[in-house]
């Protein structure tokens, strides 16, 4: 019988899961459903630690404080993984998150220009190319001029750079495994879907819209 009383449960959850799709005008699908149900069971199994303390100042707005928890998150997680990167990176010449970044990107690319090459790293044209500059410095990446557009430089990763990056692959496997910590199988797979849509999202506002205020954004 308590498969039977499983099913009500799931029967249920989906009827309410239909009703805030329709209110929100999101579209009804497995994959989002799945995640829906995550969502409403999750805190019923996961030990975590509070963000904030007991004080409040003020009442957040109603689905403020999640989207407000979301944001914080994100940005601990990005620095316990950089803290894990500079560990693996500390005996190579490759010394920054951002670095390995350009030059795996560059390992999947005969060569990208350098617009290109920033834009898929969602970075400031300067900082950029301050990062392209270094790698050039040390041999790791080449440049020359496009045989099309003349005003544009290309890149590619250089023979030195494959090397270095080979290197250190090993330890970055083990950075990523870190980073997973005690995710399943199947929860890690529902966050790298929820990952990709959100990215996916702000991809786009860094592309087109990036210039619009907050107000427009929203």
């Amino acid at each position: 019988m308590k498969t039977k009383n499983i099913l009500i449960e799931l029967i249920e959850r989906l009827n309410d899961y239909e009703l805030e799709a329709q209110q929100t005008g999101t579209t009804v699908n497995m994959t989002d459903f799945l995640g829906y149900l995550n969502s409403r069971y999750v805190h019923e199994s996961v030990t975590s630690r509070e963000l904030g303390g007991d004080f409040k100042n003020y009442e957040p707005e109603e689905g403020n404080g999640q989207n407000t928890d979301i944001s914080i998150l994100i940005v601990l997680l990005f620095r316990y993984a950089k803290g894990y990167i500079k560990k693996a990176l500390k005996d190579s010449m490759i010394k920054t998150a951002d670095e390995f970044s350009f030059l795996i990107t560059l390992l999947t690319f005969d060569s990208l220009s350098k617009t290109e090459l920033i834009q898929k790293q969602v970075m400031e044209k300067t900082s950029g190319t301050e990062i392209i500059n270094r790698l050039l410095k040390l041999g790791l990446l080449e440049q020359y001029q496009d045989e099309v557009d003349k005003r544009s430089i290309r890149v590619k990763i250089s023979p030195s750079g494959r090397v270095e990056l080979f290197k250190i692959l090993p330890q970055m496997r083990t950075v990523s495994q870190i980073v997973a910590g005690n995710l399943t199988v199947n929860e890690k797979n529902m966050l790298a879907y929820m990952l990709r849509k959100l990215e996916h999202f702000h991809n786009d506002i860094y592309l087109n819209k990036k210039d619009n205020n907050l107000e427009e954004l929203i």
